[in-house]
Formats: structure tokens, C-alpha cells, sequence
């Protein structure tokens, strides 16, 4: 895929995230899978709702830049090593609404659970709302490459599927292509507000 289909992918998801709100400040990062063993990435300190082609970076699948001098994300790494564990994936969002941010502080266990909903159906492979489906939940930290690891040993354990929560920061999510991939992020955003909602009045 070329630069520009790569570059416009990720400046038309920065500008519906961010009319979300699931992105304020210039929080987040956006990727997508650049002829296989590259990805093109936002830079650090951007606002995710103005991005231009000049705030996007080559790097290579260890996380360094290719031929720029513009700085990437510490978390870039994160989603360097999503594309190592899954050639399947074609790109990755994080974003930091207030649902997912909120639900990975009161969830205390390593998975965040749901069941029930109809728009569980949004997730590739989910066939029905009687299903349970689980994201992974870390700990925060600023030590990215050890966040790394840990995806590394959970994924081979049990391989992801959709996203994960990073507790208190918000969520991480892919998909084969771009389009993938907002849809997962808009069908599990959808999820979080309505287990917030039902944790808010109670109801289990």
C-alpha cells in the first residue's frame, strides 16, 4: 500500500475519532501496515483531529524510525509488536474515551467481560450476542517495552482478539484493514458506554 493511501486512511480515522471525543488532546496513536514489515504511524504530540501527511512517520516493526526525523510515540511499540504477532493485522487504534478509561480503573481483573448485547455482533467472528467476549486488561506504565512483553507472554498464552485496555489510558483495537478496525473501535465503544451506563445504575 502506498504512502498516500496509507497517510489519508489514518487522517480520515484522526478526524472521526476525534469528532467521537475519543481522542482529546493529542492523545492516541493511529497505525496502519505498510508493506509488510513497515508501518506508518502518527507522530508524537499530535492532535489526532488535524492530522496531516507531514505528522506521520515510517517506522520499522522494532519501533525505529525510516527515513524521518519526526519523533514516534513511545507507545509505537505496542503496535509494532500487534503486527509481529499477527500478520493479520492491518492496523491499529488506540484512543482514550472516558468509557473505556473509566471501565478498565473499576475492572480489578486481567479480563474485562461481556455478554448479552447485540452489537457484540459488530467484532469480527462474533456470530451472537449470547457469546461472552473478553478483552485483556494491563497495568499502566510508562515502560512501553515492558508493556510489550507483557502483551507478548499474555498473547501467546491465549491470542487476543479485538483489543485490549491498558487500566486508566484506554483501549488499543485492530483489524484486518483500516475499516476493520473502526469498526471495532466504534462497536466496542458502543459496549463500554453501555456497561458503563448499567454499572452507573446498578444494574448487573
Amino acid at each position: 500500500m502506498c504512502f498516500n493511501v496509507c497517510a489519508q486512511d489514518i487522517i480520515d480515522a484522526g478526524r472521526w475519532i476525534d469528532q467521537q471525543g475519543w481522542c482529546p488532546a493529542t492523545g492516541g496513536n493511529f497505525s496502519v501496515r505498510d508493506a509488510g514489515d513497515h508501518a506508518l504511524i502518527t507522530a508524537s504530540g499530535c492532535h489526532k483531529g488535524h492530522l496531516l501527511a507531514e505528522n506521520l512517520l515510517r517506522v520499522d516493526l522494532d519501533g525505529r524510525p525510516v527515513g524521518s526525523a519526526l519523533k514516534p510515540s513511545a507507545e509505537t511499540l505496542l503496535h509494532t509488536r500487534l503486527y509481529q504477532l499477527d500478520s493479520g493485522i492491518g492496523a491499529v487504534l488506540h484512543t482514550h474515551s472516558v468509557a473505556s478509561t473509566v471501565l478498565s480503573r473499576m475492572e480489578a481483573g486481567e479480563w474485562f467481560e461481556l455478554s448479552g448485547f447485540e452489537m457484540q455482533k459488530s467484532l469480527a467472528g462474533n456470530q451472537t450476542h449470547d457469546e461472552t467476549i473478553r478483552l485483556a486488561v494491563f497495568e499502566n506504565t510508562q515502560d512501553m517495552q515492558a508493556l510489550a512483553q507483557q502483551l507478548s507472554e499474555r498473547w501467546q498464552a491465549t491470542p487476543l482478539q479485538w483489543g485490549f485496555l491498558v487500566r486508566g489510558h484506554g483501549l488499543y483495537a485492530w483489524g484486518r484493514d483500516m475499516s476493520e478496525a473502526r469498526r471495532h473501535i466504534e462497536g466496542l465503544e458502543f459496549l463500554f458506554a453501555c456497561a458503563l451506563e448499567m454499572r452507573c445504575l446498578g444494574v448487573k
